[in-house]
């Protein structure tokens, strides 16, 4: 004769279903969190080249007309209008490197490296120069105060280097 045995072993079974259901809602939703994340990510990429391409549209046209480019000058006329279109290139080549950095194209010494290089321009020094207020502004823990830091105290690591190999000067970020 055969026995029904619904005791421990049938609640063990229904439990262990229970649990491993549990289980598999929890990784479904942590994986979704997780594509969620990526998707903000990604959208914030897109975002932002959509800004740098934006702001290059804006200095293309200040570049070929000096009255579209007299919009932006904060020197009231004191700089040369062919100077001001050199300065105007110089904040493009450099919000360019800032982009890539923060969207992962380049690392932080891989940043250091070409802006090591980058600075080695005379024009580019007076660009980072003239714009030294507007850096002055910015939330001291964004990307772009802490890039402005590290590009400070590398020209002045430069400026102080006791040799002329301008390549081996300063330490590169981790």
């Amino acid at each position: 004769m055969a026995t029904q045995n619904f005791g421990i072993r049938g609640c063990s079974s229904a439990a262990a279903a229970g649990v491993a259901f549990a289980a598999a809602v929890g990784v479904l939703v942590a994986q979704q969190r997780q594509s969620r994340r990526v998707r903000l990510s990604e959208q914030q990429h897109i975002n932002l080249a959509n800004q740098q391409r934006l702001h290059w549209e804006l200095l293309s046209k200040a570049l070929e007309d000096p009255s579209l480019a007299a919009v932006l000058d904060t020197h009231a006329g004191a700089i040369p209008p062919s100077k001001y279109r050199q300065l105007l290139f110089a904040n493009g080549l450099y919000t360019n490197a800032l982009l890539a950095y923060r969207i992962g194209n380049v690392n932080r010494a891989e940043l250091f490296g070409h802006l090591r290089h980058t600075v080695q321009n005379p024009i580019f020094r007076e660009y980072w120069e003239a714009t030294r207020s507007a850096r002055a502004s910015l939330v001291a823990d964004s990307v772009e105060a802490r890039v402005g830091r590290m590009m400070d105290n590398l020209i002045n690591d430069l400026d102080e280097a006791d040799t002329d190999e301008w390549w081996v000067v300063g330490d590169p970020p981790e």
